[in-house]
C-alpha cells in the first residue's frame, strides 16, 4: 500500500449515498477489471460490452490502458515499480467511478498478481463490486494478432519490459471470469459477460 504523505488531511463525507445514487442510474457501480496478455482481446470486448451495456441504458465508462498513460499516467514507464503505481491510480480512479454508480470496464495487461489484488482489496475495503475477468489466450496467439506490431519490436529488442517476452506475466488465481478469446466470438464473450452482470444484480 501506498504510503500517505500528506498530513492533516481528513475524508468529508456528504450527503448522498452510493446506494442512491446507484438508484437514480437504475444500476450499481462496479469495476470490470480485465487483465491478459497485449493482443489478448481486452479492449475488444471492453468496447463490444461498453456498446451492449449503453444499448441497455447502463451508464459505464471504459479505462483503457493506452488511454490512460496518455493522461493521468502519462508520466510512468513500464518498469516493475512503474507497473504497480499505473495500477494502483487507476485502481484509485475505478473506485471514484463505481461510487458515483458507474460501471467500470477497466482493461490492463496488469500483470503482477500483487497489484491486481491490492485493486480488488481496495474495492472489498469500501464494499465495492469488483470482478477479474482474465481474457487468457496463448503467448503464441497474442503474439501472432500482434496488432499494434508490440511483438515485433520486443522480440527485435527495440521494446525492453515487454510482458510475455521479456517481463513476466502472472495469471489470476481466481478470477471471477476466464474469456478464452481464441475459442469464442465476441459475442458470446459479451453476452457471459452481462450474465454475470445480471447475476450480481450489477444490471
Amino acid at each position: 500500500m501506498t504510503e500517505q504523505k500528506a498530513t492533516n488531511v481528513h475524508w468529508h463525507d456528504g450527503e448522498i449515498s452510493r446506494d442512491e445514487r446507484g438508484e437514480l442510474l437504475g444500476q450499481k457501480g462496479a469495476t470490470l477489471w480485465f487483465t491478459g496478455l497485449s493482443g489478448s482481446g481486452k479492449s475488444t470486448v471492453m468496447v463490444a460490452l461498453e456498446r451492449a451495456l449503453h444499448e441497455r441504458g447502463k451508464l459505464c465508462y471504459r479505462l483503457d490502458g493506452d488511454n490512460i498513460r496518455l493522461g493521468i499516467n502519462k508520466n510512468l514507464g513500464f518498469s516493475a515499480e512503474d507497473r504497480t503505481e499505473n495500477i494502483r491510480r487507476i485502481g484509485e480512479v475505478a473506485k471514484l467511478f463505481v461510487d458515483t454508480g458507474i460501471i467500470v470496464l477497466s482493461g490492463f495487461i496488469s500483470p503482477y498478481r500483487n497489484d491486481r489484488d491490492a485493486v480488488r482489496a481496495l474495492h472489498n475495503d469500501d464494499n465495492m463490486e469488483f470482478i477479474e475477468i482474465y481474457v487468457d489466450v496463448p503467448l503464441d496467439v497474442a503474439e501472432d494478432r500482434d496488432p499494434k506490431g508490440l511483438y515485433k519490436k520486443a522480440r527485435a529488442g527495440e521494446i525492453k519490459n515487454f510482458t510475455g517476452i521479456d517481463d513476466p506475466y502472472e495469471a489470476p488465481s481466481n478470477p471471477e471470469v476466464v474469456l478464452k478469446s481464441h475459442e469464442l466470438s465476441l459475442e458470446q464473450e459479451v453476452e457471459a459477460l452481462l450474465k454475470v452482470l445480471e447475476q450480481r444484480g450489477v444490471i
